[in-house]
């Protein structure tokens, strides 16, 4: 079954980007340690004019463990789509801004925080699996 896309991704950017990594005491211990990071991802929409919408796809990669030494990073990636007008039922908008539209710059999107990652001084970083926001949708409806 082909599923056609309801929405048309218009422009995307980073809208906001940010690596902390405070000496260089914190840089050797999170490079030891970096592998226990965990990827915190958070999606808002707000709705502009003329059945736009923009997406905001925020990755937060960060120690859980409350060590002194830590470093934080940070990226806000905004999309901004056009939604078809045949799209009514909430549910369906739903899926796209959650699943859909990430899911389509995903590739894009893990490269730049990669690439972040990597020329913050951690270069052998790399995330086992991509993030099936299907699976996180479906896990939110329940």
């Amino acid at each position: 079954m082909i599923m056609t896309k309801k929405f048309k991704i218009l422009t995307k950017y980073v809208k906001d980007i940010s690596a902390e990594t405070p000496d260089v005491e914190a840089y050797l211990f999170v490079k030891e340690n970096i592998s226990k990071y965990k990827l915190n991802i958070d999606i808002k929409s707000k709705p502009l004019k003329n059945k736009l919408i923009e997406i905001q796809i925020t990755f937060i990669f960060e120690d859980k463990e409350p060590n002194e030494k830590k470093s934080y990073f940070e990226i806000v990636y905004a999309v901004v789509v056009k939604i078809d007008d045949d799209v009514k039922d909430k549910k369906d908008l739903e899926k796209i801004i959650l699943c859909e539209v990430p899911d389509t710059v995903y590739p894009e999107l893990e490269k730049v925080f990669l690439n972040l990652v990597h020329d913050s001084g951690f270069p052998g970083l790399k995330f086992e699996k991509k993030v099936d926001f299907n699976k996180l949708f479906s896990e939110r409806s329940n």
